[in-house]
């Protein structure tokens, strides 16, 4: 069971680049999960990937420390939730009832990608660590900065939009 949680059920198997087709998979996943479940069950299903992924990687490099498989997304599942909840929260304070609107899942992956393969500071730094929990550690800071660049380019756009009016 732990192996198939690291592997997100076998998106970490898709080749190439399988942290990326993990992203896609949470995207598309996220966002059905925010539109008919609702942003609590979005919240909530970040929670359930995070705990289980510390759970499942812990499990499965117990014997090799150091390892970080590139088969293991559930790291980029839970990191890619967290990036999603920024905007899905925002909508959801606001009464929206349908999918995430153009462009915020797209901005959510995207940067979530750049900080994820950049790996500033503490992203970075959670990487180094080079032990089970820097894997999943190192996602949700790159996910945290993902969802807080989202908002801020929401912003940033929708500034000029809001003084012309």
């Amino acid at each position: 069971m732990s192996r198939l949680i690291a592997i997100f059920f076998g998106a970490g198997l898709l080749r190439p680049a399988p942290g990326t087709w993990g992203s896609l998979v949470a995207v598309l996943l996220g966002l059905l999960i925010d539109r008919y479940l609702g942003f609590p069950a979005l919240v909530l299903a970040t929670l359930v990937a995070t705990l289980a992924g510390f759970w499942a990687v812990g499990r499965e490099l117990a014997d090799r420390p150091g390892d970080d498989p590139s088969e293991f997304v559930i790291d980029e599942v839970a990191g890619q939730w967290l990036a999603l909840l920024f905007s899905a929260a925002g909508f959801w304070w606001r009464g929206w009832d349908g999918f995430l609107p153009w462009p915020a899942p797209v901005a959510a992956f995207l940067f979530f990608r750049l900080f994820d393969i950049w790996k500033p500071w503490l992203v970075g730094r959670a990487d180094r660590r080079h032990d089970a929990a820097g894997v999943m550690l190192d996602d949700l800071w790159a996910g945290l900065f993902a969802g807080i660049a989202t908002i801020v380019a929401a912003g940033l756009y929708h500034i000029p939009l809001v003084l012309m009016r």
